[in-house]
């Protein structure tokens, strides 16, 4: 496994260079990767099958100028912005018999985040299907989501730890689709940042993921492929 720790300016960048590392471990073979990233600027990225109408409150994205966008894999809509970091895993399906199931999938790619967050102090539990939260009450800081092919996964979570929690209630409107833990909770009641040291976060999850190669940049391969990408796809959503 491979450690790309990439972080690109544009949001349409930081989506689509996920989707990339996909693409090339599904179609031609390529490596494992984990990537950490995390956008300088607030933007609405929806799921697969997600509903703007649904999910956004959108006379505040259009007039804020928040970029909202749709990626390629499930999952709900979330806000990224700064404080909020990313990881991506890109794993083949033959590493573990449980990545042949989703549901178990996620319990068995979080439970490497789990343990990394605990060896920082973080007490945290497994929500399923894709939530990692605070315990006593609940409170989600780490949402996930999937795409799978015939070859590999493309997960990819978020952790919340120095974010402006106000901005979510601000351009997100309550999701139809609840986890049963949620019990209806408004964003604010539901959602906390966690202490985090980045950096130590990054180094244990790399170790027990068993990264052998760490590297701030994208092969020729991977920037022909992203290019491609951008060219090619509209993500915009309004």
């Amino acid at each position: 496994m491979i450690l790309k720790d990439i972080s690109f300016a544009s949001p349409q960048e930081n989506i689509l260079c996920d989707e990339m590392f996909f693409f090339l471990a599904e179609k031609k073979g390529g490596p494992e990767i984990l990537r950490f990233w995390e956008s300088p600027d607030p933007f609405v990225v929806l799921g697969r099958i997600g509903k703007a109408d649904k999910d956004v409150k959108a006379e505040a994205v259009r007039r804020d100028k928040i970029p909202v966008l749709r990626r390629s894999s499930g999952g709900g809509t979330v806000l990224q912005g700064k404080g909020c970091l990313n990881f991506t895993l890109v794993v083949r399906k033959d590493r573990d018999p449980r990545m042949n199931d989703l549901r178990e999938s996620y319990r068995y790619l979080l439970e490497f985040v789990r343990q990394s967050l605990s060896r920082q102090g973080v007490e945290s539990v497994f929500q399923p299907i894709s939530d990692l939260a605070l315990k006593n009450p609940p409170k989600k800081f780490s949402g996930n989501a999937q795409r799978r092919g015939r070859k590999a996964v493309l997960h990819h979570g978020t952790i919340l730890y120095n974010f402006n929690l106000p901005l979510i209630e601000r351009y997100l409107l309550l999701p139809e689709d609840q986890p049963e833990y949620r019990q209806n909770r408004k964003h604010l009641d539901f959602i906390t940042n966690i202490p985090l040291d980045p950096a130590k976060f990054k180094s244990s999850l790399a170790e027990s993921l068993g990264v052998s190669e760490q590297t701030g940049q994208l092969t020729l391969l991977e920037r022909k492929q992203l290019r491609e990408f951008l060219q090619e796809r509209n993500m915009a959503v309004f």
